[in-house]
């Protein structure tokens, strides 16, 4: 929990950025962007969105579901994280709903049921998605002991960016948007 001196409640980070800072020392997590789908005392989850799972096209992956369709096939499917990486997860807008969709605000939701991407193949899906394969999870307090030990930077999640299919440049603008030019970034911790 991130929480400050003054703060009477703590800040969780649902449906915000999470920023690898440039001195970020696990190879998995490197220049990475994460969607923070859950945050709370018992932990947190979220979703690299800035990498993908390889060649694999979301296509290929339909194909391999035996789900038959048209709608926009040619988008990648994103390395989600390292947790898991058989099951897959649909980030998108929050104009699509199903029975076990998780409504992170309201502009995001999470659904990892195949009705989604079915209703995708059929052109019924969300207007914006992301496909990924595995999450990144953190136990109680990891992740904000990370962030106090300069591991991730935090920020306000642009919708833009999380479904921006241009991947290789969504780590310099996300700290961009903070208005940092991430050269000046140190991996340093600073504690006074």
């Amino acid at each position: 929990m991130i929480s400050h001196p003054f703060d009477a409640e703590p800040t969780w980070l649902n449906g915000q950025l999470l920023i690898a800072m440039p001195g970020m020392r696990d190879p998995r997590f490197g220049r990475t962007v994460l969607y923070i789908c859950t945050h709370s005392a018992d932990g947190a989850m979220g979703l690299v969105i800035n990498r993908a799972f390889g060649e694999i096209r979301f296509a290929d992956l339909m194909n391999q579901l035996g789900i038959e369709g048209s709608s926009d096939q040619d988008r990648p499917v994103h390395f989600g994280g390292p947790v898991d990486s058989s099951r897959g997860f649909v980030l998108h807008s929050a104009d699509f709903r199903a029975d076990q969709t998780l409504i992170i605000d309201d502009k995001v939701a999470l659904t990892a049921t195949k009705d989604i991407l079915q209703a995708i193949a059929e052109g019924q899906g969300p207007d914006n998605a992301i496909f990924a394969l595995g999450y990144a999870k953190w136990f109680a307090g990891q992740l904000d002991s990370e962030i106090q030990d300069n591991v991730w930077l935090n920020a306000p999640a642009d919708i833009e960016l999380i479904f921006d299919r241009e991947l290789d440049t969504k780590w310099a603008r996300a700290i961009g948007q903070l208005g940092f030019d991430p050269a000046m970034l140190s991996g340093d911790a600073g504690h006074a």
